[in-house]
């Protein structure tokens, strides 16, 4: 077949999957491809710690000897890909986006890297991280704060605490990349770069080998630009691993290919109760609105159930585990005065210092009670739906470091559902807008089908930051 005449840098993963499938582009292309953006757009954007030019190279040339020789290891074999910089890869430097681990060599790879890499995906390098994903706007006093690529004059928040693999993947260059989420840290990123980002569940991904902010609520999840390339990578991420617990006891993986594309007639929507609009941009209201009435043509049902408490209820006993746990981690590091710690991070890990046994137990214990109470306060609800973000990205000036974004994320981690992120407008100025599709516990699945059927019906997805291919 005649080569592709398209920019490879400019095609979601499924596409170039199926370009390397038909012979119509090589891995080597495609790498050639995403370097050339990066060499280009890196100065000024500062996605990556790291980029590993010469190695992705290497494995693109041998990914195309191997599939032109029959011996392709799987369907994504020779895409690349971006990985957060807590995921460690054996010999090379995670810094978890601190400069105190600037020198840190990766002990081990973790699992959800093996898995990746077996099943031929490239690494393109490691992308920025707020230090210790302590954070949700994005931002990194050392190590440096991403450029939000929808807006070249005026700085603004990429979201965090993933967002070097945000700007990364909205600029095209890597189709995806993976995110870590706490209390948002892959959907905030996800709103503001105007892309697909999926929360998985706890024990869906293993995280192994991915350096830790607080365990009990870390989960891996893809950064994409479209639900079909997200529900492709998480496909590949999940599984049960000896060397993670929690994946032990979660149930078996789900194929999220076989229900994506059956639309949403039939399934039941909840809206959020009125008292969760306070707060929220207009604008941002507006697109919420228009989403729910447009799933309503497609066939849903749009529900309006009574919620047993209010998100921001929520946000006390989310931030003492968080605080509790990553103190436990961290926490000779924040208390250490003359070691460089982000001035906005270092008070947030120290919350944890204050927070007793008992109240950090009855955080844990409070958490089991809203969770039981929640999900029967939805039964027979297929998914909640709200925003992702109370507005749209707001310039890196005017970020408030003693406040977070995560108003509408963070209920949605102490509650353990698992939640997609996609964009569903923009704003006056350009600026992406996201809607957020929260699912019960390991039901990726639906949140996934909902998100595809959405985006055959729009084309916010679509859109590229002006400058990028779009």
């Amino acid at each position: 077949m005649p080569p592709s005449s398209t920019d490879p840098s400019l095609l979601p993963a499924h596409a170039l999957a199926a370009e390397i499938a038909a012979r119509r582009l090589s891995p080597v292309d495609i790498v050639d491809a995403c370097l050339a953006r990066i060499a280009a757009h890196e100065p000024k954007l500062q996605a990556f710690v790291a980029v590993y030019a010469d190695d992705a190279r290497l494995a693109a040339e041998a990914a195309d000897k191997a599939i032109r020789s029959g011996h392709a290891v799987g369907p994504l074999h020779g895409v690349p890909i971006a990985l957060k910089d807590l995921i460690d890869l054996e010999g090379r430097v995670t810094t978890g986006g601190s400069a105190v681990w600037r020198d840190r060599r990766s002990p081990v790879t973790a699992t959800l890297a093996r898995r990746l890499i077996a099943a031929g995906l490239i690494v393109l390098g490691k992308t920025h991280t707020v230090e210790f994903a302590m954070g949700g706007w994005g931002t990194n006093q050392h190590m440096g704060t991403p450029w939000n690529p929808w807006d070249l004059t005026v700085a603004r928040t990429p979201g965090g605490s993933s967002s070097g693999t945000g700007v990364a993947v909205a600029a095209g260059f890597a189709p995806w990349g993976i995110g870590t989420d706490t209390g948002g840290s892959v959907r905030l990123p996800a709103s503001w770069c105007g892309l697909s980002g999926l929360k998985t569940t706890i024990g869906r991904v293993s995280t192994y080998g991915i350096l830790p902010l607080a365990p009990s609520l870390d989960t891996p999840g893809p950064i994409a630009r479209s639900v079909e390339d997200a529900a492709l990578l998480f496909s590949v991420m999940q599984g049960v691993d000896p060397l993670d617990p929690r994946t032990l006891s979660a149930p078996p993986p789900c194929n999220p290919m076989a229900a994506l594309k059956r639309g949403v007639k039939g399934l039941r929507l909840a809206r959020m109760p009125a008292a969760e609009r306070s707060g929220t941009a207009d604008e941002v209201l507006a697109a919420y609105d228009a989403s729910l009435e447009l799933l309503g043509r497609l066939g849903a049902e749009i529900v309006s159930p009574p919620l047993p408490f209010g998100f921001a209820d929520t946000m006390v006993e989310t931030g003492r585990i968080i605080g509790s746990e990553s103190y436990a981690l961290v926490g000779d590091l924040v208390d250490n005065p003359n070691l460089p710690i982000d001035e906005a991070v270092r008070p947030r890990i120290r919350l944890g210092r204050s927070i007793s046994a008992r109240d950090y137990l009855a955080a844990l214990a409070k958490r089991d009670r809203v969770k039981r109470e929640f999900l029967a306060a939805i039964e027979g609800i297929d998914a909640v739906l709200t925003p992702t973000t109370q507005t749209a990205a707001i310039p890196v000036d005017a970020v408030d470091q003693s406040t977070t974004p995560a108003h509408y994320t963070r209920v949605f981690n102490l509650l353990e559902m698992c939640a997609l992120a996609i964009p569903n407008g923009f704003t006056a100025d350009g600026l992406p807008i996201s809607l957020q599709i929260a699912c019960r516990p390991y039901d990726e699945a639906t949140a996934l089908r909902i998100g595809w059927a959405y985006q055959q019906a729009t084309d916010w997805h679509q859109r590229r930051p002006p400058g990028f291919g779009g």
